[in-house]
């Protein structure tokens, strides 16, 4: 089965979508399997990696509606090894939609059971709210990574997202863990990003990534014309930083995977 970790972050313009976009694309060209999952009514991500539905094409709001299962709806992408369950505007009206029902937190979480053995790993991209959406996210991840952009609200809502995950750990999913917090927007000239990492990295200790994503033009610019970092420019910084943040990724699900083999079964 295939690591699934929802980007999330109720802040708005922390980077959620870039790095679900990015770090797919890298972990891709690692020789990674990826799944990109965008339920994000924006849908960002789909058009992120050149991809634009028309109105009669499976989105993941057939999928979470349980009209057309997962594999009717994922798409290859321009990167080998990526590929994409994408969405379309009208997923907003999913939150309203499945309100009323049953296991309604557990529809995404059954949608991805269906094709996860077919992938190393799963990026969900989440809203940026703490609504129905995204609460799915959470039930059917192993883990969550957090942008955090390097600016003065940095820290702005996390402690509602930090209580959502406790939340969701104790009723709804017990082995949903933290893979890592994500500094972005990052600018060593800044003197306050020093100061705001310190503080993050005060905060969070250990599960901060080294990498850091910078401020970068390529990186402003590759959403317009469809296409992740690592096709667009690759030896840009944005597509070094990504490829880094891949690789301790990669480096950290193999740490999982060896604590998890050596801990004593119950």
């Amino acid at each position: 089965m295939g690591i699934t970790v929802a980007m999330a972050n109720q802040k708005g313009g922390v980077g959620k979508t870039t790095t679900a976009v990015n770090l797919g694309a890298s972990l891709a060209m690692l020789g990674q399997r990826v799944l990109l999952v965008d339920v994000d009514p924006q849908a960002n991500t789909t058009s992120g990696v050149g991809i634009r539905l028309a109105e009669d094409q499976v989105s993941t709001y057939e999928c979470l509606l349980e009209q057309r299962g997962a594999a009717a709806a994922v798409r290859a992408t321009a990167v080998p090894g990526l590929e994409l369950l994408p969405a379309h505007p009208r997923l907003v009206g999913a939150e309203v939609e499945l309100v009323p029902a049953p296991n309604r937190e557990h529809k995404l979480r059954r949608v991805l059971s269906s094709v996860s053995a077919q992938y190393d790993y799963l990026l969900v991209d989440c809203p940026p709210s703490l609504g129905l959406l995204t609460l799915n996210a959470l039930v059917s991840a192993d883990s969550v990574l957090v942008p955090i952009q390097c600016e003065y609200y940095a820290l702005e809502g996390l402690t509602s997202l930090l209580s959502t995950i406790k939340a969701v750990r104790r009723s709804l999913n017990p082995h949903l863990s933290i893979l890592g917090v994500l500094l972005t927007m990052y600018d060593r000239r800044v003197r306050l990003t020093a100061h705001i990492e310190e503080e993050i990295r005060g905060y969070f200790s250990n599960l901060v990534f080294r990498t850091a994503i910078p401020r970068n033009v390529k990186l402003s610019e590759a959403p317009s014309f469809g296409k992740p970092i690592v096709l667009y420019d690759l030896l840009s910084k944005g597509a070094e930083s990504y490829l880094s943040l891949a690789r301790e990724v990669i480096s950290r699900g193999e740490k999982g995977s060896r604590s998890r083999a050596s801990s004593p079964h119950p």
